[in-house]
């Protein structure tokens, strides 16, 4: 049911309900659009019908989509890691580092040339050394 008491539009829908994780609470596909005769109008994201006595307008702002659209985000991001965290886990083999044992003898040395920059005028002691 779309509209208020004085102008709504009534129609009996067959759907299914899915148990996921979603960020919608319903999806209206074209069968629902075609049944309510709606004209979609996604720049503006408006959705019209013709009611009792009038066109029933349907809208929301760009601030309420793109948060919409940021938490399905942020729900489809959180179900990828969680399934992908799973899989790596059961092809991953745990590798503990043995602290006990003697690092060698090699001192580092960095690939590239380096400078040592000062970081503060006031202090000589506060250097830094970045890669040239």
């Amino acid at each position: 049911m779309f509209g208020n008491r004085a102008n709504f539009r009534s129609e009996v829908l067959t759907f299914e309900v899915v148990d996921f994780l979603g960020s919608y609470h319903a999806i209206l596909g074209q069968p629902c659009y075609a049944k309510f005769t709606t004209i979609l109008n996604y720049t503006f994201l408006k959705l019209k019908m013709l009611g009792l006595n009038d066109i029933i307008t349907m809208g929301s702002t760009f601030l309420h989509a793109f948060t919409c659209d940021h938490e399905h985000f942020e729900l489809a991001t959180v179900v990828i890691n969680s399934s992908e965290l799973s899989r790596l886990k059961e092809s991953s083999t745990l590798a503990v580092l043995d602290c006990n044992k003697p690092t060698s003898s090699m001192t580092f040395c960095p690939l590239e040339e380096t400078k040592v920059v000062g970081i503060n005028p006031t202090d000589p002691t506060k250097m830094v050394r970045i890669g040239t």
